[in-house]
């Protein structure tokens, strides 16, 4: 049996990361920040990938 692990919202991702959500909205826009994907009206984020981008230096993470 797998185990998927839930995708993050808007807002856990502000908690992980640290920053507005407001601003996880203008990166979304500007594509910039963690990979992201609308799922109906909401934005949602696998959390392991924004683990990875969050790891990368600052000059590969925009």
């Amino acid at each position: 049996m797998s185990s998927v692990e839930p995708l993050w919202g808007v807002e856990e991702v502000s908690l992980f990361l640290g920053v507005p959500v407001k601003t996880l909205y203008q990166w979304k826009w500007q594509r910039i920040g963690p990979p992201v994907r609308k799922v109906g009206r909401h934005l949602r984020y696998v959390p392991s990938l924004v683990r990875t981008w969050a790891e990368q230096p600052d000059d590969q993470a925009a």
